[in-house]
């Protein structure tokens, strides 16, 4: 999430798809964005996320919904955080179209890298996702392709790291 301090936070909306418990949000309304909108696919995570919010004391600050961030509206906000959620999302041109769509200043996105080795490990995770009967897989989307997307909606990279295995990438509105 460095890549969203250094585009700097403090006053900003944040909107974030797949944001689980809340982490990411509560440290952006930490570090001074004015409020954050989560967009979960999981009602799992609902009953931790309110309670996480509560303690942090940035309950207040935050909007939690239920439902396909893809498919369903919200809200703009100014800055949209994708972090390790489009690896987990098999159309990924939607996922970050829509992220495209709602971001007014900033849509940042974490990544595996899509080589050999992910793509064998995640074989392997999505093997003994199968044989256990569950139907969620993960993916190696082609980051070319990814950062394309958000490209063609008006935006131009402005950082991009790499920690362990994942990738990062910032896009602004040109």
């Amino acid at each position: 999430m460095d890549a969203v301090h250094e585009q700097g936070i403090a006053g900003r909306s944040v909107l974030e798809p797949g944001g689980g418990i809340g982490a990411i949000e509560i440290e952006l309304l930490k570090a001074g964005a004015a409020r954050a909108t989560v967009v979960e696919l999981s009602p799992g995570y609902e009953e931790a996320a309110a309670e996480l919010a509560r303690e942090a004391g940035v309950a207040d600050r935050i909007e939690r919904h239920v439902g396909d961030f893809a498919a369903d509206a919200t809200e703009p906000a100014d800055v949209v955080v994708l972090h390790r959620v489009v690896c987990c999302y098999p159309h990924y041109a939607a996922l970050l179209g829509a992220a495209a769509e709602r971001a007014r200043q900033t849509v940042v996105f974490t990544y595996p890298p899509r080589n050999v080795a992910s793509r064998a490990v995640l074989g392997v995770v999505n093997l003994w996702l199968r044989l256990r009967g569950m139907d969620f897989r993960t993916f190696a989307h082609p980051p070319e392709r990814m950062i394309a997307v958000v490209q063609e909606a008006g935006f131009e990279p402005v950082a991009r790291r790499r920690g362990g295995i994942w990738r990062g990438i910032a896009l602004a509105r040109k």
